[in-house]
């Protein structure tokens, strides 16, 4: 890939867009600002001269007004440009980061629905977010000081040896040792620090997301982060890693800053041994200027530490950026078909998820006629929810053949394939929205009674009379909250507006309560009618009636038929069947003891 042959530097101006220019004007501005910010430290040398040439009458020193004034402009100037730079590069930064987030976003929403299912959202927002605020930082601050960090040491050389190569070589030799301290900091087994660093945040950041969904079990149970112990470890491991890399940069850290403040001890030994020799308004002369520009020669060195470590950062950051936008999206086909009807057929169908030996689908085969309704039961790990999300390709078959009206599925334009499937699923996911647009998400130009309408056939009638502003009312943050089974209802509003042929329920009356469960039995009813069904249920009282009900086992079809007929064979179905009933009949069984004793 050509991209992986760029620097991340060149990476991200890619995504600037007309921006660029921005960012290299910057860039120029900020260089020129950095050689003009040196110019003070010589009116400095200037004016000494000026001063101890007619010591100690120094009323006679001509220059002086001169050399202040022209110090204040440069200076001034120096503020100005490095102040344009900035705005230049922030400017640039803010709409590159923006692109890369866009061309995150855009590539994700692309990727197979699968992928969602191993990917947590918290790691997610951290590729795609945090990644993009990394580079923000590095191309807003650090490319101009970048800029700067490469011409300033030139000019600065060149100043160093410009008045006294003595006291210049001292300057010089404490920035080199300042340098390779900083290098052998970074370098070694600290070289792959920022990989292993970003690893650890991406993790913690998707463990702490699920910890906070998972809050409500930790508090109904009484435990504590502890007992979460994939957040725990999360944290343990970013801890460990970061206390390891900060104790191994304490030698380092410690030569670096003794030797970025350490000219000033060297210059004066080497002035007194310098006047003893001669000239002492000389060497006093330039003893000033080197004790004012070795600090400012220790900053440029802070400076260039600061800015690579920034460029690390970036570059490890693109590096993760560019694993997400190596996943493939399902190829689309050249030859696109066209759905004759509402028919789903497995021909020989097997799958297995990447990173697994195991397939979870094997050689199935089933059809789902037109206006029918097939159900899905089995043992949990059947392969119920994996045949069903084959249909609209959150994966594509490892071998055989999903079609939908007699066309592949894989040779179905995306977009025509959604507008065929509504999918409701057993984890209802509702944006923090108003109820109008989150029904209206299945359709966005429904009208506001189109999803009214929708809404009362998937019996929210009572939700919406309770909601203080109705289909207004906003979900969510600074808005109201819905149970489980109200949640559900408002999903089957969606599949309702959607009015696809083809349905596909996955378990979407697990969580309702009785009183839900009856409503969303009727809303099923009005999603249902007239389309064609594939439903994966549990409980095996809402599959009694399905035209066809297959048992998946270890994904193989273990049996097919109907409610009657499975029964009659006495195979696994009527085992689930008979497990199902003792399972209700013992609830009614402590019911009417409980009953009794109250009698008694």
């Amino acid at each position: 890939m050509n991209n992986k042959k760029q620097g991340s530097i060149s990476r991200m101006l890619g995504y600037a867009g007309g921006h660029k220019g921005l960012t290299i004007l910057g860039c120029t501005l900020s260089g020129i600002a950095a050689v003009l910010g040196l110019i003070p430290y010589v009116c400095v040398w200037l004016a000494a001269r000026d001063v101890l040439n007619v010591f100690p009458d120094v009323t006679k020193a001509s220059g002086l007004e001169r050399w202040g004034w022209a110090a204040v402009i440069f200076a001034v100037a120096n503020i100005l440009l490095y102040f344009a730079a900035l705005m230049c590069t922030h400017i640039a930064a803010f709409r590159t980061a923006r692109n890369i987030r866009r061309a995150g976003m855009a590539h994700v929403l692309g990727l197979p629905m699968g992928f969602f299912t191993g990917n947590q959202s918290g790691r997610l927002r951290k590729l795609i977010d945090d990644n993009a605020g990394l580079t923000e930082d590095l191309l807003a601050h650090k490319l101009p000081d970048l800029t700067a960090a490469i011409l300033t040491p030139v000019a600065a050389v060149i100043m160093l040896f410009l008045f006294d190569w003595r006291m210049g070589l001292l300057c010089l030799l404490t920035m080199v040792l300042a340098l390779c301290c900083m290098m052998a900091m970074m370098g070694g087994k600290n070289a792959g620090f920022f990989h292993r660093y970003q690893k650890e945040i991406e993790k913690m950041s998707g463990e702490a997301v699920e910890y906070v969904r998972g809050i409500p079990v930790v508090k109904m149970f009484q435990q504590t982060i502890y007992s979460f112990k994939a957040f725990y470890n999360a944290i343990q491991s970013y801890s460990d890693l970061a206390s390891q890399y900060a104790m191994s940069c304490r030698n380092g850290q410690t030569g670096f800053l003794t030797c970025i403040n350490g000219a000033f001890a060297l210059l004066i030994p080497a002035a007194l041994l310098l006047a003893s020799g001669g000239n002492v308004k000389q060497v006093l002369v330039n003893f000033i200027f080197y004790a004012l520009f070795a600090p400012a020669c220790g900053a440029m060195i802070n400076r260039i530490m600061y800015m690579s470590e920034a460029v690390m950062e970036a570059d490890e950051a693109m590096a993760r950026l560019d694993e997400l936008l190596a996943e493939e999206p399902l190829p689309e086909p050249q030859a696109r078909q066209r759905a004759a009807d509402a028919q789903i057929r497995f021909d020989h169908v097997s799958f297995t998820y990447p990173g697994t030996s195991r397939p979870a689908l094997d050689d199935v085969s089933f059809v789902v006629q037109p206006g029918s309704t097939v159900a899905l039961v089995g043992p949990s790990g059947g392969g119920k929810t994996t045949a069903a999300s084959l249909i609209p390709r959150f994966w594509d078959a490892t071998s055989g053949t999903v079609s939908v009206g007699g066309a592949d599925v894989r040779n179905l334009d995306s977009r025509a394939l959604m507008n065929q499937v509504a999918f409701v699923f057993q984890d209802t996911r509702l944006f923090k929205e108003s109820i109008l647009e989150n029904i209206r998400a299945a359709r966005p130009g429904a009208s506001r009674k189109e999803v009214e309408q929708a809404a009362l056939a998937a019996q929210c009638g009572d939700i919406l009379e309770k909601m203080p502003d109705g289909l207004d009312t906003v979900i969510g943050t600074k808005g109201v909250y819905l149970s489980g089974g109200e949640s559900q209802r408002i999903a089957l509003a969606r599949a309702i507006l959607k009015d696809a042929p083809i349905v596909v329920l996955d378990e979407a009356s697990a969580f309702a309560d009785p009183e839900n469960e009856y409503q969303i039995q009727k809303a099923f009813e009005s999603l249902t009618r007239g389309k064609t069904v594939l439903m994966i249920a549990h409980r095996l009282s809402t599959v009694q009636n399905a035209d066809c009900i297959l048992v998946l086992k270890d994904g193989k079809i273990e049996e097919r038929g109907s409610h009657e007929e499975l029964l009659a064979a006495g195979g696994v179905y009527a085992e689930m069947w008979s497990d199902y009933q003792r399972s209700a009949q013992w609830k009614v069984g402590k019911e009417r003891e409980a009953g009794k004793e109250d009698e008694a």
